[in-house]
């Protein structure tokens, strides 16, 4: 199995930043595309940015230009740094990654805990 470890978030007031990790560990054979998504109460669970292995990303457009994804592949972790927070940002962020593991040979994704990101007016 493979689990994704979160860290980072909090509350933040609007214009500031923040930063979150996520660990992958377990038994990977291989980690494919990593990314977060977002989920604010009583909305769906949305893409905020996805990286690929090749380092290769993508954003929503409600965050680009804000928020850097990057991942580190010698440490299976992913990052997101998120600048200029607004209100509308606020929601439980979860780390996704896509992984083969030893134990299944299959590309399966995987989601982490989530962590909330609180960001006030």
């Amino acid at each position: 199995q493979v689990q994704l470890v979160e860290s980072g978030g909090g509350l933040v007031q609007a214009g500031g930043s923040l930063g979150l990790s996520c660990a992958a560990s377990g038994s990977i054979l291989s980690l494919k595309d990593m990314g977060w998504y977002r989920q604010a109460p009583g909305k769906q669970r949305e893409l905020v940015a996805t990286i690929t292995s090749g380092g290769s990303t993508n954003y929503a457009v409600s965050v680009k230009g804000r928020f850097t994804i990057s991942r580190d592949n010698a440490k299976n972790t992913v990052y997101l740094q998120m600048n200029s927070l607004k209100p509308e940002d606020t929601a439980v962020y979860y780390c996704n990654a896509k992984a083969i593991s030893f134990t299944t040979l299959i590309n399966t994704p995987y989601w982490g805990q989530g962590t909330q990101v609180t960001v006030s007016s």
